[in-house]
């Protein structure tokens, strides 16, 4: 699907959200309906999952724009409550990809998180490099992904430490 982004903007998100949105869509790829992903799990259209999700299912792409746009608000909402410091909008977009991917859980209970709300801004972008497996297995996929994100944050965290 072509300019999500726009797309997301167009459904109120904000440019800083739709952006991420965007960039979020070029890793996780795009199925219009579920698929499953490497580690066996149900998943639709951006990379959404939900228990509710079945094999085979179908869906258009304004309702897998919905979703995409309804994942990014909550996972921000879950990264905001988290963090305890100020944020760059490169710090900003870059975790916003990270959680969407791992869940609010794992960044919760990450070495990241303690490392960004302790001030230490540069270790906690390196951190995610090392959020490259899934069940054990190094995925080529996430490697590029977390390279992205650590590359984006580390912009936006030198910038704060100047």
């Amino acid at each position: 699907m072509k300019n999500v982004a726009a797309k997301l903007s167009a459904l109120g998100l904000s440019a800083a959200m739709a952006l991420t949105g965007g960039a979020i869509a070029v890793h996780e790829g795009y199925v219009p309906g579920t698929y499953v992903d490497p580690v066996g799990i149900v998943t639709a259209c951006f990379g959404h999952v939900n228990p509710a999700l079945k094999p085979d299912q179908q869906l258009s792409d304004d309702e897998c724009l919905r979703l995409l746009a309804d994942d990014l608000v909550k996972h921000n909402n879950q990264l905001l409550a988290a963090v305890r410091v100020p944020l760059t909008e490169q710090e900003h977009a870059a975790y916003l990809s990270f959680i969407y991917n791992v869940g609010a859980g794992n960044f919760r209970s990450s070495t990241l998180l303690r490392h960004l709300n302790a001030g230490f801004r540069v270790e906690a972008c390196e951190q995610l490099s090392r959020w490259v497996y899934a069940k054990g297995i190094k995925l080529p996929g996430l490697v590029t992904r977390r390279a992205h994100e650590r590359d984006l944050c580390l912009q936006g965290a030198i910038h704060v430490q100047k």
